[in-house]
């Protein structure tokens, strides 16, 4: 069932989880398992056209990419694929997750001018660097099963946080399963001028309002756009 959320002010993120070059659907964060995407929006599962058709069913103004090669092996980012994202989709902002640990790195990609940088908890060995770092980048609180993953750090001293924050629960990734209100919730409640992003688990439209109720800013989104339950 399909459905449209115009009424709902949290702001949608489309996702694009990339692996070996090319777009791959994420199913309740087993990342090993990922297969490229099959999806009515693209006839490949080439990053730029399935970015554009994305943004066909979902007019947005950021993406969101996990290069998960990066993520995962700790190769570099995956350059020719965000070229390709960015001219295909000219005044959409990137925000990518290539498991960013070190300020070399940073530099480097923020050099390459592809878009914001994610720090997930789950990729950082110094959690001084996203103080260092601070509103240049986004940082990502990632959990599985309701494990932090990470520094603790980062999860517990709000004072460290950006001014954007995703809550990644990464077991709901894909799962259709919800989303996180009550870790969502506690956050907000930590941090009130904190703008979070809520990712994984998101079903449909009826799930908007109660993240706006819990305080999210926005929600990261993937299979609910691909499936066509969520539509501008």
């Amino acid at each position: 069932m399909s459905g449209s959320a115009s009424a709902s002010r949290t702001e949608v993120v489309p996702v694009l989880d990339l692996r070996g070059g090319v777009v791959v659907r994420a199913r309740a964060g087993d990342r090993d398992h990922y297969a490229p995407i099959v999806t009515p929006l693209s006839r490949t599962p080439a990053p730029a056209e399935v970015a554009r058709g994305l943004l066909s069913a979902w007019p947005a103004r950021r993406l969101y990419v996990a290069d998960l090669d990066a993520i995962m092996d700790g190769t570099p980012p995956d350059l020719g694929a965000l070229r390709a994202i960015t001219a295909a989709c000219p005044g959409v902002e990137l925000w990518v997750d290539a498991g960013f640990a070190t300020e070399d790195g940073l530099a480097a990609f923020l050099a390459a001018g592809l878009g914001r940088p994610v720090l997930g908890s789950e990729s950082q060995t110094d959690a001084a660097l996203v103080r260092r770092i601070g509103a240049r980048a986004v940082l990502s609180l990632d959990s599985r099963d309701g494990v932090r993953m990470g520094a603790a750090e980062l999860h517990e001293d709000p004072s460290a946080w950006p001014p954007e924050v995703i809550v990644m629960t990464l077991s709901r990734v894909g799962s259709g399963a919800g989303p996180d209100l009550a870790g969502l919730s506690a956050l907000k409640a930590r941090s009130p001028h904190t703008a979070f992003y809520a990712a994984g688990g998101l079903r449909g439209p009826e799930d908007l309002p109660a993240l706006e109720a819990a305080g999210a800013a926005g929600v990261l989104v993937a299979s609910a756009i691909h499936d066509g339950r969520l539509r501008a």
